[in-house]
Formats: structure tokens, sequence, C-alpha cells
């Protein structure tokens, strides 16, 4: 049987920017932007969303008098992020 995907996780940008996250310590906002070749306006969206759900961390400072949006995967996040993939697995696997 088929187990339900998370749907936060099921747009590809968010899938994309926990991707990201699991692979490194962390990663700033510009770094993201880049690597989903998304625009900042939708990389933005996309981050509160997965921050509000408790999947990553984001702390926010300056460096060289610039706002410096960094992101981090948190336990939840990781937790959920393995979840999905093998939920997917069930899919791909039938």
């Amino acid at each position: 049987m088929f187990k339900d995907l998370d749907p936060l996780l099921h747009s590809q940008l968010r899938l994309g920017i926990m991707s990201i996250l699991m692979a490194v310590e962390h990663a700033d906002f510009t770094y993201l932007k880049e690597k989903t070749n998304a625009t900042a306006g939708n990389v933005s969206v996309q981050i509160d969303k997965l921050e509000k759900a408790g999947y990553i961390k984001v702390a926010k400072s300056f460096r060289d008098k610039r706002p410096l949006t960094t992101c981090k995967i948190s336990k939840t996040g990781i937790a959920a992020f393995e979840k999905y993939v093998n939920h997917l697995k069930t899919y791909i696997n039938k």
C-alpha cells in the first residue's frame, strides 16, 4: 500500500532546500537561492514555511553590514525528510 507523502516536502523547491540542508551543516540564503535556481522571494517564502513547521532553524545576522540569513535542518526536519524518502520508496518499489 502506498504511504502518504508529507505535503510540505512534496513541493519541489522545499524538497530541494531540505535536500541541500541534509548534506551540509548549514547554508546561507544566497547559497540556497543559487543551488535551487529560484527567485529570492520564492526561496524566502519556502524557508518561512519550513521554519514554521519546525523543519529548519533560521538565524539572522549581519556580515560586512549586510543581512545574512543562515538555515540549518532541525532534528524534526531530518526525521520528516527521512520519513518522506522512505514513503517515496514505497511508490518506486511497487
